[in-house]
Order: C-alpha cells, then structure tokens, then sequence
C-alpha cells in the first residue's frame, strides 16, 4: 500500500456513500486511477465489504459481551460450527494464553445473554465459559490511525 491507497480509504471511511467520481476529485486524481485502485485493494482483500455499518445497540441489542471459552482437546472444529449456528455471536477470534476462542456477543438483555451462554455450553466441545459485559465503547473500531501512521 502506497499513500494514495492510504488517502483513498480514508476518504471512503469518511464518505462511505461517495462516489468514484467525487472521491476523484477529492484526491486529485483520474476516476480510471481511484476505481483501478478500489479493484485492486478489493481483490487483495484490503477492502472486504462495501456494506453499512449496523449498530446492534440500535437493532435491539444492547447487551454486548466478551465471552472467552475454554474448548475440551481436538474439538476446535466442532465447537466453531456450534458457535456458527448462534445469531448474537457476531465474532470469534482463536487466541493464545489461558483461553481457546474470544467472541463478541450481543443480547438483547443481560436474561437473554445467559440464554446464550447456556445454550453455548450445550456443546461438549465447549468445557467453560468466561464472560465479561461492555459498559461503554471507548474506542470504536478503527482503522484510520494505522493507515495514517508511519
């Protein structure tokens, strides 16, 4: 990645609507440049989704947890194909450490999230649960920052 594939995601984060021709002129240079440059970043999988961002808070789901889980030996696959069948599990992450899986989760209360992590548990490849409950985002996810660094 060079600098204009730097400013060419930044400017699509900040006006996710825009459109070839204005993100364009907003970088100084030809359209035929900026979609060659999306195609490409596309196609490496720099730029995975062009789609909204969906708040779940706002979709009923205010309830969001950091559930960690501790997985019986051998049983990876099958407790990730468990873990697929859950709606309000909108991310799993395999980590290092004390703990096999990081998932995000959402509820639509704090009855509801113990819904769910019962229902986890219903996999005999899934041993434990961890559960920690958000109180407020600090930082949202973000991007521009380490595409704006050094």
């Amino acid at each position: 990645m060079d600098d204009l594939d730097a400013r060419l995601l930044v400017t699509m984060r900040a006006h996710p609507r825009i459109g070839l021709t204005e993100l364009a002129r907003l970088l100084g240079v030809a359209r035929g440049t900026v979609q060659a440059r999306v195609e490409k970043l596309t196609a490496r999988g720099v730029i995975e989704d062009f789609g909204p961002t969906v708040s779940p808070a706002r979709a009923g789901y205010p309830i969001m947890a950091f559930v960690w889980l501790q997985i019986a030996q051998g049983r990876l696959a099958e407790a990730v194909q468990a873990l697929d069948r859950v709606p309000q599990i909108l991310e799993v992450h395999g980590t290092s450490g004390q703990h096999d899986l990081l998932c995000r989760v959402v509820a639509r209360s704090t009855e509801h999230l113990q819904e769910i992590i019962a229902h986890i548990l219903t996999s005999p490849a899934i041993q434990r649960t961890d559960t920690t409950i958000a109180l407020s985002t600090q930082i949202p996810y973000r991007i521009e920052p380490l595409l704006t660094s050094d």
